[in-house]
């Protein structure tokens, strides 16, 4: 974990495509990340996502995939498989990150700070769990695998998070 995290904005992941992905490039804008599996009873939430991203993104919001295996070895075998399987699939075209491991001792930083920061419960339990981060790099929520991108709990956690970068300007 970067030595004096406190913000998710101190994080990176790397691109699908391979390159860094930092989190800070983010700031000023509202992130919905999420941690995915391509062969997960939960899998057709790309479609609400890849919804979500097209409706929002011109106001702020960026939607963030990270793929990962360690809920019942439901992911692909490499970021070459993933991308092509969510362009085909979903049309998915808002970043995604390489695979990760999201719980554990070798959960990725981002995630480990989550659990140091807003205990266990913000922790991915299965697929698909989401965060909605703010202009400034707080967790604002989170939500269950359960709750659907169409969820009006998230999309008012979404407006709400949009509604405050916008004031701040």
């Amino acid at each position: 974990m970067p030595a004096n995290a406190t913000t998710a904005h101190d994080f990176s992941f790397i691109s699908i495509d391979g390159g860094d992905l930092p989190l800070g490039n983010y700031e000023g804008k509202v992130v919905l990340l999420v941690n995915t599996a391509s062969m997960c009873g939960f899998t057709g939430q790309y479609e609400g996502l890849q919804t979500l991203w097209a409706d929002y993104k011109d106001r702020g919001l960026v939607v963030l995939g990270i793929p990962s295996n360690d809920f019942g070895g439901q992911e692909l075998d490499n970021a070459k498989q993933v991308k092509a399987f969510c362009k085909l699939n979903y049309d998915i075209n808002f970043p995604m990150s390489d695979i990760v491991s999201v719980k554990g001792p070798n959960a990725h930083p981002y995630y480990k700070w989550i659990a140091d920061t807003h205990g266990r419960l913000a922790v991915p339990r299965w697929n698909f769990h989401k965060h909605v981060i703010d202009a400034n790099g707080e967790l604002v929520d989170w939500f269950a695998s359960t709750t659907s991108p169409k969820n009006n709990r998230l999309i008012n956690a979404i407006e709400t998070a949009l509604a405050k970068r916008s004031s701040s300007k």
